[in-house]
């Protein structure tokens, strides 16, 4: 089954602030809807930009993203 990685973007002086924050959200997440995997995380891509990001299968996709709305995705490869 295909891995996907739900990606939200943050920018500014305190997004690494932000998506760290932001992954404590989505870790509650996975638990209160059981999801099919507990991967999560935040990583800092510049002084001004830091994303936060959820990986998920293909069945979970579309209503984890409609109800989360990540900013984009992409194939997760570990």
């Amino acid at each position: 089954m295909r891995k996907l990685k739900l990606i939200w973007d943050f920018r500014g002086p305190d997004a690494l602030k932000i998506a760290e924050h932001h992954e404590k959200h989505l870790k509650e997440y996975c638990v209160i809807q059981n999801t099919n995997f507990n991967i999560t995380g935040f990583e800092q891509r510049s002084n001004i930009h830091s994303v936060a990001f959820m990986v998920v299968t293909d069945d979970e996709m579309k209503p984890i993203r409609d109800a989360l709305k990540p900013h984009r995705g992409e194939i997760y490869s570990e």
